[in-house]
């Protein structure tokens, strides 16, 4: 009898968990299916490109997986029952549910509408997202429509917010680019980080108002705590993640935050045959630190996942790979980057890289990742591990187009 496997989700945590699985485990007795609700897979490090017109080279999932074992579902995860063991999903062919043995939970999280919205009132209405496809499309679509001195608002100062605000106003240099955060400006970077940072905004001519917790969005305008009204011909949030709701409508034990707790193999603390991994999961890294949503904790997350399920089906030795950060890559347009050094719980230390050399180091861990998703059961070289996982950026060219 088959043990069977389904990973939800095929964002860079999901899709690298069933490449692992699969190469691990190719064994007759195994069977390991991909649910995912779109065709393709997204370089979500890269939806900011994506936005303000840039296109993305097309990653076709069957593609991928083609070959590896793996079985890819095109569908709508609707329901989890995890004291029954089953997955309801939607697709073409209708509605079905999906029986199994261990499942590895990777629907990841969203931002903006429908996601973290911090409780502010309008922003589902009136503000675009770029944690999605779907949505960066839409604002690519919205910004397209701008003319020359219109104004694009930016609220959230965080890698997101900095990526995005910067790669518009070197997109597009005609616009009002302004930035709104709650805090300042790269307030958790070393002094170097902050300096560099801060140069760049400036020659960008981005402007920005800091220590500015935003209280009420509107079509055509923001409003501050304090009481200042700033207008806006767009607003985008990229205020933080929240992640996919389904977790709570089951039994599973989760954080404050909706995440599902888990232990150091990624398991749940509650229910046994469930994984969770990426922004679902809710583990802990050095110093006991929740690790932050993003893909420098999603793939070692998923590494850690894939390998202690296949140890435990196959009687081997558990992993117990520590889970640490080492830098934040930022980009800041195509020609400048910051990449600043962390402590082991993602503390900045006072060394940080800046200029073309940082943006080439940034390209080359968003291209370092999209390989390793590109190659499901190749592994990653020893030697680039350290870049590839420990060094993603939480958010960061060639031909998915509108």
């Amino acid at each position: 009898m088959q043990h069977r496997i389904i990973v939800l989700g095929a964002g860079y945590s999901g899709a690298i968990a069933a490449g692992r699985l699969a190469k691990r485990l190719r064994r007759e007795d195994v069977a390991i299916t991909l649910v995912n609700a779109e065709p393709d897979f997204v370089e979500r490090v890269r939806m900011h490109q994506l936005a303000v017109g840039q296109d993305l080279k097309p990653r076709p999932l069957r593609e991928i997986f083609a070959g590896t074992g793996v079985e890819l579902k095109l569908a709508k995860v609707t329901s989890i029952d995890v004291d029954r063991k089953a997955v309801a999903v939607e697709s073409a062919e209708g509605t079905t549910e999906l029986p199994y043995d261990t499942l590895v939970y990777a629907l990841g999280s969203g931002s903006g509408s429908g996601g973290n919205d911090n409780g502010v009132p309008g922003v589902a209405e009136h503000a675009h997202q770029i944690a999605s496809r779907p949505g960066a499309l839409r604002l690519r679509e919205r910004l397209a429509q701008l003319a020359e001195g219109e104004t694009v608002l930016v609220v959230g100062g965080g890698l997101t917010g900095l990526e995005f605000s910067t790669e518009v106003a070197e997109a597009r240099p005609d616009l009002d680019i302004r930035l709104v955060t709650r805090a300042g400006l790269g307030d958790w970077l070393s002094p170097k980080g902050r300096a560099h940072l801060r140069k760049v905004i400036d020659r960008l001519g981005i402007s920005v108002y800091e220590n500015a917790a935003v209280t009420a969005v509107e079509a055509d305008r923001i409003t501050t705590a304090d009481g200042r009204t700033l207008p806006a011909d767009v607003t985008v949030w990229t205020t933080g993640f929240a992640v996919h709701p389904l977790a709570a409508a089951t039994s599973l034990e989760l954080a404050d935050t909706g995440r599902i707790v888990v232990d150091a193999t990624m398991r749940s603390v509650s229910h046994p045959d469930v994984y969770a991994i990426g922004d679902a999961g809710h583990a802990l890294g050095a110093g006991d630190k929740p690790l932050r949503m993003s893909c420098a904790s999603g793939t070692p997350m998923a590494w850690q996942a894939a390998d202690s399920i296949a140890a435990r089906l196959t009687d081997g030795k558990l992993p117990h790979a520590p889970l640490r950060y080492f830098n934040q890559c930022i980009s800041l347009g195509r020609k400048e980057g910051l990449i600043q050094f962390v402590t082991a719980d993602d503390r900045a230390v006072d060394h940080a890289l800046t200029g073309r050399f940082a943006a080439r180091y940034k390209e080359l861990v968003c291209k370092g990742a999209a390989w390793s998703i590109a190659n499901p059961t190749m592994g990653v070289p020893a030697r680039r591990r350290r870049v590839v996982a420990d060094q993603v950026a939480s958010e960061g060219a060639a031909p998915v187009s509108a």
